[in-house]
């Protein structure tokens, strides 16, 4: 396919056989993980009925996962990034059979052991996934002929992950409460296995030219200087940073399920999903419907738009109001993200892939824990519904800000 057809075609980058077996690998792995947060999350709760060991596995993953991120994208520019996805997948799996025999238990170690165990395996799984993100979004660009490609790629490459992240929680749920534990970590280490013959499909590819040759502690800050540096990235990620930080209320969910809109589990469920749903929508409309010109504006737009969605679900009274809400920003969060991930594999060098995503996915993926607790703390001093309405009004200003001072991103175009 010749570079000039690739904008004009929505399925362009799905047409390049192994992307094809990149993105199915990157559904497996997310519905694999997703799976796996479930069970683990109802093991541990059914075992130790405090709420406290619940929070904890969140803590045990994230920290390994930030800890190594850095020195994880210095590796990822200069190893094989195929080969570090191909080890960590394997890791993977091996922790997932852990768990599986582990919840089996034909010798009764649960009883003597506890849940130790099982953190510790949650701790060494965010270990590798620490090591395999870095490794990940350096390694898509590797499989498409040209940057015209980028755009379509990051759309559908979305899509995949919010489906996977969406079908996860269902599947795991459901499979558990029907088939028992045994069966829902059949499914987790299934899918990761089968995620691990899609990503071995793929071709080795080859290292990318350095421009020179650092010392490490110059290597893993090259990455830090470079977004720092460049106005548009940073701009595109304290945007998203500031919007996941103060504009989210996913941690409150189930009060309002409970407390304020009398949804029950049930709605509660409804809830949690429509965010993942609208950004399903957009990002496949948007693989139709590439945002083009403007890009930086429409961007900017949009990430207001979550700031008021979010205005407008705190004050919400109404189930389906506030469901519509929540689709809405999930559209609008996809507009962000897909900007973000575009302008991150086009302007970033390929020798700085791996740092570079390091980098963003310590402050993108920090900001998700840091923005719980932010919520729950707003929530404990304001009350529920001023601190997500204080939340909402903090990201108008940020984006307020940004459009001002960011004349680059706001000039954007694709």
């Amino acid at each position: 396919m010749s570079e000039l057809n690739a904008p004009n075609d929505p399925y362009a980058a799905l047409r390049i056989p192994e992307f094809r077996s990149f993105v199915t690998a990157r559904f497996c792995f997310t519905l694999a993980m997703q799976i796996q947060a479930v069970v683990v999350g109802w093991q541990i709760y059914d075992l130790t009925k405090d709420p406290l060991a619940l929070g904890m596995i969140g803590l045990v993953e994230v920290v390994p996962s930030i800890a190594v991120a850095l020195y994880a994208g210095h590796l990822a520019d200069l190893t094989s990034r195929k080969k570090i996805i191909i080890l960590c997948n394997l890791i993977l799996i091996l922790c997932s059979l852990f768990l599986f025999t582990y919840s089996f238990d034909p010798q009764n170690l649960l009883v003597r052991l506890g849940v130790l165990p099982i953190y510790l395996v949650i701790f060494l799984s965010g270990c590798a996934r620490g090591f395999v993100g870095p490794a990940v979004f350096s390694f898509m660009p590797q499989l498409l002929p040209a940057k015209t490609f980028y755009a379509n790629a990051v759309s559908w490459n979305t899509t995949v992950w919010q489906a996977g992240s969406v079908l996860g929680p269902a599947v795991g749920g459901l499979v558990y409460g029907f088939f028992g534990i045994s069966a829902a970590y059949s499914a987790d280490l299934f899918l990761i296995a089968f995620a691990f013959v899609c990503f071995s499909l793929i071709g080795a590819k080859p290292l990318p030219e350095t421009a020179e040759k650092l010392p490490i502690k110059e290597s893993l800050l090259s990455g830090v200087r470079f977004v720092f540096g460049n106005q548009i990235i940073l701009s595109a990620i304290t945007l998203d940073l500031f919007a996941v930080l103060f504009g989210g209320a996913v941690a409150l969910l189930p009060v309002f399920a409970a407390d304020i809109l009398d949804a029950g589990p049930q709605g509660f469920g409804f809830l949690r999903a429509a965010p993942a749903i609208g950004s399903i929508v957009t990002a496949f409309y948007l693989a139709h419907h590439p945002l083009g010109r403007n890009a930086g504006r429409k961007m900017l737009w949009a990430v207001a738009g979550f700031g008021v969605c979010m205005i407008l679900f705190g004050v919400s009274r109404s189930f389906y109001l506030s469901l519509g809400l929540l689709f809405l920003s999930g559209m609008f969060d996809c507009v962000s993200m897909i900007v973000r991930q575009t302008l991150m594999q086009t302007l970033t060098p390929e020798h700085l892939k791996g740092r570079v995503s390091a980098v963003t996915g310590v402050f993108i993926g920090s900001s998700n824990e840091i923005g719980s607790f932010e919520s729950g703390l707003a929530a404990r001093l304001l009350g529920v519904t001023t601190s997500v309405v204080f939340g909402g009004a903090i990201t108008l200003l940020v984006v307020g800000a940004t459009a001002i001072r960011a004349d680059k991103l706001r000039k954007l175009q694709f």
